[in-house]
């Protein structure tokens, strides 16, 4: 063979490279990694912007939360008994730490249940 003569991928034996498809959509997977899709922004989907919750501790003015104020503490409990997060509830962040460490001293106490099956032995109502 000369120099002027080119070897084709077909008579050496190998594949011919892959080119991209002119018609690829952009985000589409590619033979050189993952699909990126473009950020979406995740927001309210009804008719209204949800209300703004308020910390219920700082509105009653309690500076501390006492863990024998069974009927307080059973608004902050799932009905699986689970400690309801702060995005949930409202509550700040100062009386969120608070609030578990009374609910964990009730349950210690035997004034809260720890799990749902506690709650369908004792038949006592979380939310009541």
């Amino acid at each position: 063979m000369t120099e002027e003569q080119t070897v084709t991928p077909a008579e050496s034996g190998g594949t011919p490279p892959a080119a991209p498809p002119a018609f690829a959509r952009p985000g589409a997977p590619t033979a050189t990694g993952p699909a990126r899709r473009p950020m979406q922004r995740r927001g309210p989907r009804g008719r209204y912007p949800p209300r703004r919750r308020v910390c219920q501790f700082c509105v009653d003015k309690i500076d501390v939360i006492d863990f024998k104020d069974v009927s307080r503490l059973r608004r902050y409990l799932s009905d699986r008994a689970k400690i309801e997060p702060k995005r949930k509830t409202g509550t700040c962040a100062r009386h969120q730490r608070q609030l578990a460490v009374a609910l964990k001293r009730a349950r210690f106490m035997a004034l809260l249940p720890y799990t749902a099956n506690h709650i369908r032995l004792s038949g006592i109502s979380l939310r009541g």
